[in-house]
């Protein structure tokens, strides 16, 4: 940026400019850049002016926060579904329910169908967050609890680095993975101890629920790059729905069904929140960021999830949940200040 003169004026003294090179050109170049920079530091406050990247990443950091704190109210939401309805039908019925918020938000923005080449991308992220992660946790929930189930949550950020890193390209620094396995390794101890310890039949069907939301989250965030978040859930949720409304159909008619305000609830927010804003808001946030430092931001999800289960279920605590708190919001800080 080159400062511009105060003094406009004629004065009727013609003064020569200093001969490029010369010290007197110098000091002249030097005081008009000092001059200009003093007047930039007035204008800005004193403080570095922050550029588009910036802002960018603070933006993107914030969607996948509240991606997080829509996907903590999952597994207390699901608790509250499976009290009115089998788990077949509950998955079924909220992934219908998203994929016609989805259609009908897609329908009225006349939005074009996706390029052809993206299409296996969009059923990896049907397979893994529209049908699998949902489907799979629900059933370990039929026999686990909310405490035990966070477990998969505790170890996704780790997990899906990991498939970063196979399918992106990604290469984290050293700090960062040494900052995440810490992570993972607090909240997998917070989340045993508060299960007692003891692995159950539910084990197999979360561990599963884990590697295929990995995948889907890690396509999802390398679409999300080519194409508007909310677009990559949503053509994900239309495309299973000649699968999901014809098993919503055969479940619902198997299953019985009892509608009360919890299982309304927790439907609909399964359904609208989990299954559709939280995951719009989520692949922004890591098409912004990259998605192995937003995928650290899950590491939070199980302490926020416990403390739901403690407000919406009467869940118990222990004295661990702060220090455990403290644990890993410090890895958080630290994975996002490593260069990933």
């Amino acid at each position: 940026m080159r400062a511009e003169s105060s003094a406009t004026a004629d004065t009727g003294i013609a003064v020569g400019a200093p001969a490029p090179g010369t010290a007197d050109h110098r000091s002249a170049t030097g005081a008009r850049g000092t001059a200009g920079a003093r007047r930039a530091a007035r204008a800005g406050g004193g403080r570095p002016a922050r550029g588009p990247g910036t802002d960018r990443a603070g933006y993107g950091t914030l969607q996948a926060a509240l991606g997080v704190i829509a996907f903590s109210l999952t597994f207390p939401a699901t608790a509250w579904g499976l009290e009115g309805f089998g788990p077949w039908s509950l998955v079924a019925v909220r992934s219908v329910l998203a994929a016609v918020i989805a259609g009908g938000a897609l329908l009225a923005l006349r939005v074009p169908l996706p390029a052809r080449r993206h299409w296996p991308g969009l059923a990896v992220v049907a397979a893994g967050v529209v049908l699998g992660f949902p489907l799979l946790t629900t059933l370990a929930l039929g026999t686990s609890t909310t405490a035990h189930a966070a477990v998969v949550v505790g170890l996704l950020p780790l997990t899906t680095a990991v498939f970063s890193a196979l399918r992106v390209g990604t290469r984290p620094s050293r700090t960062f993975w040494c900052a995440a396995l810490a992570g993972a390794a607090a909240v997998l101890a917070f989340t045993a101890q508060q299960s007692g310890g003891a692995l159950t039949t539910a084990d197999l069907y979360l561990f599963a629920a884990l590697l295929v939301c990995a995948a889907g989250y890690t396509e999802g965030g390398r679409l999300a790059r080519v194409m508007p978040g909310w677009h990559v859930i949503g053509w994900a949720l239309v495309l299973c729905l000649p699968l999901t409304v014809p098993v919503a159909a055969l479940a619902l008619a198997h299953e019985p069904v009892r509608l009360t305000a919890h299982s309304v609830a927790g439907l609909l927010w399964v359904a609208a929140g989990s299954q559709f804003l939280g995951l719009v808001v989520w692949y922004r946030g890591m098409a912004a960021v990259g998605i192995p430092k937003a995928s650290q931001l899950q590491l939070a999800q199980p302490l926020l999830t416990l403390v739901w289960s403690v407000l919406l279920l009467g869940e118990h605590l222990t004295v661990a949940a702060p220090l455990t708190a403290a644990a890993v919001l410090v890895c958080i800080a630290v994975t996002q200040r490593a260069r990933g």
